[in-house]
């Protein structure tokens, strides 16, 4: 079980023992001397705008798109991968509704869902015009425009994703943060999100994230002016 998990349970755990302790079915606080886990997740590393440019044409047709994919609708790179112009629900949503699995290699269901289940995000026209395009201009099977190079029968597997973002890193061409991962990507969706005032509860919905714990805890500092916003709206209310 991931540290990001513990945490989540310790930290339910924990309010409902400390309010049985408050209602005096503890006599004594159940927490005393309790380490809890020590989750804290890697600062994301995120690319500017500019550095997101030169990513995004770096590679292939195919690594572009992902690329497109993952900076303006936050997939992960396998729901990237598994993406469907069928999920075009309306012009701006694009509906998630599966993965393609790294250890399997073929489709499953997302990542903390059940098989069916899905989630609808945001596409931008930039993005929506470029999965568009590459499905016109390479065809779809099923509706799916990303393909295995050697077997159009099966799904585009990750670790040629993975390798050509290796070369892209190694070749020095294109302008990439210190310590980046092609996950920076994802990040990059969140930080434009919130760097526009979309409430952090909406971001972590279309991240998919299973707890909002988890995104607060990854994105936090990417809001550094929110306390200071809030006590100026505040402050307005209180003079009126």
């Amino acid at each position: 079980m991931g540290l990001a998990t513990q945490a989540n349970a310790f930290d339910k755990l924990k309010a409902i023992l400390l309010d049985a302790h408050r209602l005096g079915l503890y006599p004594e606080n159940p927490f005393d001397g309790v380490t809890p886990p020590q989750y804290d997740p890697k600062r994301a590393v995120i690319p500017s705008l500019v550095q997101l440019g030169g990513i995004r044409e770096a590679g292939d047709d195919t690594f572009n798109l992902v690329a497109e994919l993952m900076s303006g609708c936050g997939l992960r790179n396998g729901e990237a991968l598994a993406v469907n112009i069928n999920n075009i629900v309306v012009d701006d949503v694009y509906r998630v509704s599966e993965q393609v699995n790294q250890t399997t290699k073929d489709y499953a269901p997302l990542k903390h869902r059940k098989e069916g289940d899905y989630r609808d995000v945001p596409l931008p026209a930039r993005t929506r015009i470029r999965l568009l395009t590459y499905a016109d201009t390479h065809g779809t099977i099923d509706g799916y425009p990303l393909r295995h190079p050697l077997d159009i029968s099966k799904p585009y597997p990750s670790y040629y994703l993975q390798n050509q973002w290796d070369r892209i890193k190694r070749a020095g061409d294109v302008d990439i943060p210190e310590g980046m991962t092609i996950y920076g990507l994802r990040h990059f969706f969140a930080s434009n999100c919130l760097s526009h005032n979309i409430p952090i509860t909406d971001v972590a919905e279309w991240m998919g994230h299973k707890s909002i714990d988890v995104t607060f805890k990854i994105y936090r500092h990417l809001m550094p002016g929110s306390i200071g916003h809030a006590a100026q709206v505040l402050d307005l209310g209180l003079a009126a």
